[in-house]
């Protein structure tokens, strides 16, 4: 059941009841009141104007007997008063109601001795009246007197007061259960069914609802507190939301260091045992394109040689320091004079494809803290990155400090990198290139150092038309931990 009619049935219904019957009880109790007041009047003057006829009638006396009539008159709303004898006959009388009763009646009351009296209605007026036999000093009935007594307004509409008084309770409890029923819709029943929404809204999963502190004073304080409870949830949601982030970054991380690891002992390994004959290769090829005996196509074929093995010899070296766990001795630095090496290292390449570069570097207010050559290889293999891929006129490097955190965009006009390629940018010898022009380690080292920078790196599609790299470094090592894509 409903609150509102729970408070109408068993607090509001039971004290209109009890109104009701008080307010019953009571005017019945001023009918009654009323009424015995006026039979008490009327038989006090029926008997003292009685005793004063019986006298009269015992002397036979016409004159007296008239007085005691004229006296009845003198109290308050006597309008008759009769004399009749013991037959019913009327002897003398003044006033209204005469016939008010029978004679069958009167002659009752002259055999029983005893006074009677009655309600009655003649000619459209209400009396009460009375009827007292008249004894002689023997006790010998001569006669009966009548005494009418009209009714007052007060005396003749008590019913009908009774029946307004009657409706005008039920009419205003009607009106204070109307009442109470608007307030309580009004300033508990609907401030209740919105915080009710919003609870159901919040629990279907729409976090970012709110109650609207409006209406009562009650009903503010539980807005107010509803959505301090909601803003504590929300704010340890995106807490353990970060965390899981975190972890689930680090498990990356774990993973990917693991591989690199394992890519670093087994390179180790293989360098181990291939070192030493590539090193007589090399060796032994340098001695026999020192002999004049060969012919320039025999020392061109040679030099091939010796090209291919320090290709090899490269790669080596690179798996090496890509599984080799290093520790990142970090030191204040300037953006503008990393990017600025790492353009030198490049410009020669840049030259040769005609690429302009194009730096924005706003000037930054904090140092970053970092290891400087790892970030100039950073840079370098982006850049010689860039370089190497097709349709590429245009590099632009740009960066941005924000709450801690310095970001890097660097972005081409090439043409781009197709979305199924995306996520294994990253991967080990993977490479889009030709075969022989690219080990695909570039990239990985990217990331490796990033990470042990505690910072983020990730691939998207540049507004220049190509391929975008977005490096997220934290400007001191309180701020670790981002998330690396």
């Amino acid at each position: 059941m409903r609150l509102r009619n729970l408070i109408l049935l068993t607090i509001i219904a039971p004290l209109f009841l009890a109104l009701l019957i008080f307010s019953l009880v009571a005017i019945k109790s001023l009918e009654d009141n009323v009424r015995n007041r006026l039979e008490r009047e009327v038989q006090v003057i029926t008997n003292v104007i009685g005793t004063t006829l019986s006298q009269a009638m015992a002397r036979n006396a016409t004159e007296p007997l008239e007085e005691s009539l004229y006296s009845a008159f003198s109290f308050h709303r006597i309008y008759g008063a009769y004399v009749f004898d013991a037959s019913g006959r009327e002897i003398y009388g003044l006033g209204l109601g005469q016939a008010l009763f029978s004679p069958e009646t009167i002659r009752e009351v002259a055999e029983d001795g005893e006074m009677r009296a009655a309600y009655r209605e003649h000619e459209g007026w209400h009396y009460y009246s009375a009827l007292k036999p008249l004894l002689s000093a023997t006790g010998e009935v001569q006669g009966v007197l009548q005494v009418n007594r009209l009714n007052t307004g007060v005396e003749n509409y008590t019913g009908f007061l009774s029946q307004l008084a009657l409706l005008a309770f039920v009419i205003g409890a009607a009106g204070i259960v109307l009442g109470i029923w608007w307030g309580f819709r009004r300033h508990i029943e609907r401030p209740l069914e919105r915080l009710l929404t919003v609870m159901q809204r919040v629990e279907s999963g729409d976090r970012g609802q709110r109650a609207e502190a409006k209406g009562p004073q009650e009903y503010e304080r539980l807005a107010v507190a509803l959505n301090g409870m909601l803003d504590a949830m929300a704010e340890k949601d995106a807490d353990i939301e970060a965390r899981q982030r975190k972890e689930i970054e680090l498990e990356k991380r774990l993973r990917k260091s693991k591989k690199l690891a394992e890519l670093g002992v087994l390179a180790a390994g293989v360098a181990h045992e291939i070192g030493a004959p590539l090193t007589v290769i090399n060796g032994q090829a340098q001695r026999l394109s020192r002999r004049d005996t060969l012919n320039d196509a025999d020392r061109a074929r040679l030099g091939r040689i010796r090209s291919e093995v320090e290709r090899i010899v490269e790669i080596v070296r690179q798996l090496m320091e890509l599984g080799r766990r290093h520790n990142v001795e970090k030191e204040s630095l300037n953006l503008t004079e990393l990017v600025d090496t790492a353009h030198e290292l490049v410009e020669e390449d840049f030259e040769q494809n005609a690429i302009r570069l194009e730096t924005d570097l706003a000037p930054s207010s904090s140092q970053l803290l970092a290891n400087g050559q790892q970030l100039v290889q950073v840079l370098t293999n982006l850049l010689r990155n860039a370089a190497q891929a097709k349709e590429v006129s245009r590099v632009r490097i740009r960066a941005q400090e924000k709450e801690g955190w310095l970001t890097l965009w660097v972005e081409d006009n090439g043409s781009g990198i197709v979305d199924k390629d995306k996520a294994k940018v990253f991967d080990p010898f993977f490479t889009t290139k030709p075969v022989g022009q690219g080990s695909g380690l570039g990239l990985s080292m990217v990331h490796r150092i990033i990470n042990d920078h505690g910072g983020t790196v990730g691939v998207f599609d540049s507004e220049l038309g190509g391929a975008g790299f977005e490096i997220g470094l934290p400007l001191n090592d309180a701020d670790e931990g981002g998330t690396a894509t």
